[in-house]
């Protein structure tokens, strides 16, 4: 592994946003180790101060804070704390859910990159001067002859998160850097390199789930935000078997927790097919059910400029799954999306990243689905 990055041709000023995590600390050593003029910042985006790290598994608490400071004082860079926890809760917390409110399933973790660290503080960082952000993200930005600039996927594919980055434009991806992306790296070695560096994070487990529910319960987050409401889980046929307490409280393709007192008919496992917020219903049937073979797509990001002409390309549909053949095309401003193969689990709220090879395309919020059975 080559820890030194190739020298700039003009050292930037670049803010290092720093969660507190090995990640980021590393990505902003090597960004100094490249010349660049460093100022490290963390981001408090909760509204508790006072929490601490104790049970929680995010990246904002007042622990993750010091944890950051204490790297940038190894590293040798100025260090702030930046107050963004209004705008987190507006952009984030609040879209999060009324997202499930509405019945369906939103990605945080795309709305903040988007909201929160390639605007608010990107539009900070250029208002006071800087030339970019640098993150801990895995991914790579490739840069033509041309000065153009593509987002492709990181060299480690386990640790890759090109996914949650397929929201950033243009505009906003000539002002970011990504470290830990541009040489051949892993966590593993990314690890042992904090280490070297003498950063204390070097050993700190990885953030995880959503970082404002420390606890992981997303459904009693929900819960204390959107009171209790007691529907009905029905069969495809409309047949009754089961109450909830709170359609928000289910995804598509869930299995489990959908307290249904007794078997199908078939002895199969049931999985939920359709969330109506209108009827507060939830659907559930069998796993042939959950197999879509098209959908549509609104508010789509490119990478770049707007694919000129339908074709073939590969697409991801969660931050941890896998990529599968699609053919797509840009109609009225929407993306319509046909798999080569059915999917399962897909989400209204959910992000559809395209790809070409490992060049990201644009992302787009998927609208409506087209079941497998209907599309016949």
């Amino acid at each position: 592994m080559t820890e030194n990055l190739p020298r700039p041709a003009r050292p930037l000023r670049v803010l290092a946003a720093m969660s507190g995590g090995v990640d980021s600390a590393v990505a902003a050593a090597r960004a100094v180790e490249a010349g660049h003029d460093v100022t490290g910042v963390h981001l408090a985006l909760s509204a508790n101060p006072q929490s601490f790290r104790t049970g929680a598994r995010g990246c904002c608490t007042i622990e993750d804070s010091r944890d950051a400071r204490r790297a940038a004082d190894v590293i040798g860079i100025p260090f702030y704390c930046w107050d963004l926890a209004e705008r987190f809760r507006e952009d984030v917390v609040e879209d999060f859910v009324a997202e499930y409110e509405a019945g369906r399933t939103p990605n945080p973790c795309l709305r903040c990159n988007e909201k929160i660290k390639f605007a608010a503080l990107l539009d900070k960082a250029l208002a006071l001067g800087f030339d970019a952000v640098c993150t801990g993200h895995y991914a790579t930005i490739v840069v033509g002859e041309d000065g153009t600039r593509e987002l492709h996927r990181a060299s480690d594919m386990a640790k890759d998160q090109s996914y949650v980055l397929g929201v950033l434009d243009e505009k906003q991806l000539a002002h970011a850097l990504f470290p830990l992306g541009d040489t051949i790296t892993t966590k593993e070695e990314i690890r042992a390199e904090a280490e070297r560096r003498g950063l204390a994070v070097a050993k700190k487990p990885d953030s995880h789930d959503i970082c404002f529910i420390a606890d992981g319960d997303t459904q009693g987050f929900l819960a204390k935000r959107l009171g209790r409401a007691e529907g009905d889980i029905v069969d495809e046929s409309g047949a009754k078997v089961g109450t909830h307490d709170g359609a928000y409280g289910f995804t598509i393709g869930q299995r489990k927790g959908l307290r249904i007192g007794h078997p199908a008919p078939d002895g199969k496992p049931r999985y939920v097919l359709d969330i109506s917020p209108v009827n507060n219903t939830v659907t559930v049937g069998p796993a042939e059910s959950l197999d879509v073979a098209a959908l549509t797509a609104i508010r789509p990001r490119w990478c770049g400029s707007t694919p000129a002409a339908p074709g073939t390309y590969t697409a991801q549909l969660r931050a941890h799954g896998g990529e599968t053949e699609v053919f797509a095309e840009v109609v009225d401003g929407e993306l319509r999306v046909r798999f080569t193969e059915p999917v399962r689990g897909v989400a209204p709220g959910q992000a559809i990243v395209l790809y070409d090879g490992t060049r990201v395309v644009g992302s787009a919020t998927i609208a409506t689905t087209t079941r497998a059975a209907a599309a016949v």
